[in-house]
């Protein structure tokens, strides 16, 4: 019976160069998670938002030609419920509507809110005269009628804050909410507000 050799098969440079690169790049994935990991362990991230504070009916205009005029004290809440890193709040713009009507817009300018703190934004909303439509005007002469005016908050703001020194987050914190005053005293009757992360 004959005897072959086998042929010893030498793997190609390619290969090896490829295989080397894919372990380099699989640890370097590995270790990044775990840096990851042991960020999100110490400083146990929480995303900033916006709360809504109080809210009071200063003002209300509004004629038998269905034009409205108001105006409102708004305090919005900034809060940043992490203990190891400030959040920075930008460009936040925040829409007061009756019905679908835009009647005031709110903003400001960029700010920083402390570790575990809050920052009260203080507002004094006084619209410019606003005609209704058909709809709007049927809406605010039921709301006159029941003493109960409904108007709507709605907006975001961009946050930003770090964890640890390389790594940096930035997510949009939302707000919506329906505010109910008594008229004509102004004082809130309830407040529905949902306020995304």
């Amino acid at each position: 019976m004959p005897y072959y050799a086998e042929r010893a098969r030498r793997t190609s440079c390619l290969i090896w160069t490829a295989a080397i690169f894919c372990a380099i790049i699989a640890t370097a994935v590995i270790i990044a998670g775990l840096v990851i990991l042991v960020i999100y362990l110490i400083y146990q991230p929480k995303s900033p938002y916006l709360k809504m504070g109080n809210a009071q009916l200063i003002h209300l205009y509004y004629d038998q030609a269905g034009t409205l005029d108001t105006e409102l004290q708004i305090t919005i809440m900034a809060e940043n419920d992490n203990t190891k890193t400030d959040a920075a709040f930008y460009s936040l713009s925040l829409d007061l509507l009756f019905q679908s009507v835009t009647i005031a817009q709110l903003q400001a300018a960029d700010f920083v809110v402390p570790t575990n703190s809050s920052v009260p934004l203080g507002y004094d909303v006084q619209s410019t005269p606003v005609p209704l439509d058909p709809v709007g005007m049927s809406a605010m002469d039921s709301a006159l009628k029941n003493r109960q005016i409904p108007f709507y908050l709605t907006g975001r703001a961009r946050t930003r804050w770090r964890l640890g020194s390389l790594y940096s987050v930035g997510l949009w914190a939302h707000l919506s909410c329906k505010m109910t005053f008594f008229w004509p005293n102004g004082s809130v009757a309830s407040m529905q507000c949902n306020n995304k992360r």
